[in-house]
């Protein structure tokens, strides 16, 4: 199993952009992105909970693939197996800040990041850590 990482640069931006946001504009992302991001996470939490890791490697943004088979020294799906991921959360809750999105899910919180084939997993595994960044178990580079 890979080393747990701080994915504190995200959770620094999600900040900025959702205080700017509420104060700049006080507007929602649209159902469009809201459902987009919700339903990749969905699928994403479905291909782990049903062992399908091939499938839950193409949910995965590039670096973050690229990274997960650099830390396991291994092909996306083996080293995705052996990670201690929650599965079969139900998507509970959905924020979309731009391009980016934080969902909820079972007992994880997953950051996604909109690419032009759509929405991408950039970091799973996630849990709070106090007044730090989330502690991530699967993140880019």
């Amino acid at each position: 199993m890979g080393p747990r990482a701080s994915f504190h640069g995200f959770a620094g931006i999600v900040t900025t952009v959702t205080v700017a946001g509420l104060l700049l504009c006080g507007c929602g992302a649209s159902a469009a992105r809201l459902n987009g991001a919700r339903d990749a996470a969905a699928r994403f939490e479905h291909a782990l909970a049903a062992r399908d890791y091939p499938a839950a490697c193409r949910l995965l943004a590039p670096e973050t693939r690229e990274q997960v088979e650099e830390d396991e020294a291994k092909v996306c799906a083996r080293a995705l197996a052996g990670q201690d991921l929650s599965v079969g959360g139900t998507v509970r809750r959905t924020e979309v800040y731009g391009r980016q999105a934080v969902v909820r899910a079972g007992g994880q919180v997953l950051f996604l990041s909109q690419f032009a084939p759509g929405w991408r997993v950039v970091a799973a595994g996630c849990t709070p850590d106090g007044d730090r960044p989330y502690r991530c178990l699967v993140k880019g580079g």
